[in-house]
């Protein structure tokens, strides 16, 4: 085996990971399309009540300030000069109505901004006469002004705008805002409840895919039936699962421990019993083929929590690298940092990499050379390492990559030359996934598989 140290990887790898598409919470686009909902039907209930009120208001206003005028009127014009002094000073502190003379000169702003106060132009020119003049401001005066004419003189009759009823649009934006503020808060309640529990189902999927059955019940006290009953049938199936794992854990070591000891007679017993060494030498192959499935049982269904240290990446690749020295096959090329440190086990790290150069060497052989190469990088980003070993074999194709990592499966190409239980890299993704990693497999641009490791930076 010719080992050479460091080389770069090619300019573009693979993903290191299959990265799900980017979406908006089930929370946000509920919330979003019940305060839609809610916000449009408050606009078109305001709409509506504006229209439908707005009429009958300008008509009653514009009664109101004709019969005001129509009094004024009378009473100033069948007044001396005296009483119209008393009676203008009466009008001004009891009604908060104020008379003044209209003089040519005078500024004024028509009260025709609005479709309010255009109505109530149009019926006190009805009412009043075509030469009335409603005004919202007379020499920068703010106030409500209605010009009207006697004989041959002309006044200002200027009264509180509150007495028309609300202002035409503070009082809407307010409650509009109000409404719009309520609403939201009720969109974002009724969106909260209804998320909850499909998160807490969401967070108990993700730690039952993790082996922790007990973390993942859900309560089955909840009022809502519906999903009480989810609950109820996601605790059976996690019960049934977790039982199904505790009888395969069982089954396996216990097949695995059971199978060990006949082995290990049958080896005896083949070296002392056969006279011919090629003979004997193949068996002993076969019975060490044997013995090494069945230690890939036991590391399957190994179930020991793993202890996190730091340890150094370097190092363990290069204990793996020099237990597969002596294989002739095998072409291995090393690009770690030597200070670069993860949070993992040191045994199970190793044994990851010793899988992942032993599935290389098995399945990533070159066709013309039967060479495998096998190139190990790793490069330190934020908080992980990223760690890739990759072969130049033919790869595998898009439907039977997402199904390396199952148990006991083995792609079309490799069952040829398959000689293990198929559990390598099922056993790497399991182990890699107890230190808190990420691991993904991908076809690389080139040519051959490429295994991808996440572990967090020391």
């Amino acid at each position: 085996m010719d080992i050479t140290q460091p080389i770069m990887l090619e300019t573009a790898p693979a993903p290191l990971e299959m990265r799900p598409r980017r979406g908006v919470s089930l929370f946000w686009r509920t919330f979003f399309f019940l305060a839609l909902l809610l916000f449009g039907s408050i606009v078109a209930w305001l709409q509506t009540f504006r229209a439908l009120e707005s009429e009958p208001r300008a008509l009653q206003s514009a009664q109101q300030l004709a019969s005001m005028v129509n009094l004024s009127r009378a009473a100033l014009r069948y007044s001396d000069a005296i009483a119209r002094v008393s009676l203008i000073k009466t009008l001004a502190e009891q009604e908060h109505v104020s008379i003044t003379m209209r003089e040519p000169k005078d500024i004024f702003e028509p009260a025709e901004e609005d479709e309010f106060g255009r109505r109530i132009s149009e019926e006190l020119a009805a009412r009043l006469g075509p030469s009335t003049v409603v005004a919202t401001s007379v020499n920068g005066q703010k106030g409500f002004w209605v010009g009207f004419s006697i004989e041959k003189d002309a006044y200002w009759l200027l009264t509180d705008p509150s007495r028309l009823g609300p202002t035409r649009n503070s009082t809407w934006i307010i409650w509009l805002c109000t409404a719009a503020g309520l609403s939201l808060a009720g969109a974002a309640f009724i969106a909260r409840l209804i998320n909850q529990p499909l998160k807490q189902l969401s967070f108990a999927a993700s730690r039952m895919r993790d082996g922790d059955f007990d973390a993942s019940r859900l309560n089955e006290q909840v009022a809502t039936s519906e999903i009480r009953e989810v609950n109820i049938g996601f605790n059976r199936m996690a019960e049934q699962l977790s039982k199904i794992e505790q009888d395969r854990v069982i089954m396996l070591a216990g097949i695995s421990h059971d199978l060990r000891t006949p082995l290990a007679r049958l080896r005896l017993e083949t070296e002392m019993s056969v006279a011919d060494m090629d003979a004997r030498a193949h068996m002993a192959a076969d019975i060490a083929q044997l013995d090494a499935i069945i230690d890939k049982f036991l590391d399957y269904a190994r179930q020991d929590p793993v202890e996190l240290a730091p340890v150094s990446l370097a190092a363990v690749v290069e204990s793996a690298v020099y237990g597969v020295r002596e294989h002739d096959d095998l072409r291995i090329t090393v690009s770690v940092p030597p200070n670069l440190q993860v949070l993992a086990d040191e045994t199970e790290l190793l044994r990851i990499v010793t899988n992942l150069i032993e599935n290389a060497r098995r399945y990533g052989k070159t066709p013309e050379t039967g060479i495998a190469r096998v190139e190990i990088a790793a490069k330190a980003r934020d908080q992980w390492v990223l760690i890739k070993v990759r072969d130049h074999g033919m790869g595998v194709s898009s439907e039977t990559l997402p199904k390396l990592t199952r148990p006991f499966f083995r792609g079309d190409a490799a069952r040829t030359a398959a000689t293990g239980a198929g559990l390598g890299l099922a056993i790497v993704e399991k182990t890699i996934h107890r230190m808190g990693g990420v691991f993904n497999l991908a076809n690389t641009g080139s040519g051959g598989l490429a295994a991808h490791i996440k572990l967090r930076k020391s």
